[in-house]
């Protein structure tokens, strides 16, 4: 081996020493978007390791939140433009959560002439709140109001049937008339069928919610 290609060999080593410790996450891809390489901090952000993460489409890892993003990249690489892209991404953490950050890509090669390669750096932005745990749609005595209704019953036959004033009844179905934005009790029951809190196919009607302790 002749010294010139000695030196390479060691400035080329050192290189990928340098790329393996720093702390950003990057990775160089072809100019498909396929991964050639990747430090451990990328492949970190992946539950991976470097590895076992090349030839993985750097979008299919990675989100983007903006088709047209992509579009106008690729189209930018074609051209053989040489500007610094940036895409708005998206990814599941090892831990489960939900992050979202920036790629950025730089095209890097020898000659203009040649097909570039992509220096991608990704920047964590930051996780996105976990939705909470929803609330049912009724409580299991609106369920049960719900389910007289649609069986016919009317105000004081349900009152009577659930232990309730008249009052305690009109007071359920105004509360479900205003979270539904419902204009009458034909809609609440119509209503209460979609979201399944009638069966459907049952007679008499019957609720799903699980009766009150």
């Amino acid at each position: 081996m002749d010294l010139g290609r000695a030196d390479a060999v060691v400035w080329r080593n050192r290189a990928l020493l340098v790329f393996d410790r720093v702390s950003v996450p990057v990775a160089v891809c072809d100019v498909y978007g396929q991964v050639v390489l990747a430090n451990p901090a990328m492949a970190a952000e992946c539950g991976s390791t470097p590895g076992r993460l090349r030839g993985r489409d750097v979008l299919e890892l990675f989100r983007p939140q903006e088709t047209g993003q992509v579009e106008r990249i690729a189209e930018a690489l074609r051209l053989r433009h040489r500007s610094r892209y940036q895409v708005s991404v998206r990814w599941r953490a090892p831990d489960g959560a939900e992050r979202y950050g920036e790629l950025t890509a730089d095209p890097v090669s020898d000659t203009v002439d040649e097909t570039p390669a992509l220096l991608v750096m990704l920047r964590v932005q930051g996780e996105c709140a976990p939705p909470g745990p929803q609330p049912p749609p009724v409580t299991p005595v609106e369920a049960r109001v719900l389910a007289l209704l649609a069986g016919g019953a009317g105000t004081a036959a349900a009152a009577r049937e659930l232990g309730l004033s008249k009052d305690g009844v009109t007071y359920h179905l105004r509360r479900l008339s205003a979270r539904w934005n419902a204009a009458n009790r034909t809609e609440l029951v119509a209503r209460a069928y979609a979201l399944g809190v009638l069966g459907p196919g049952v007679w008499p009607p019957e609720a799903r919610m699980p009766e009150a302790e």
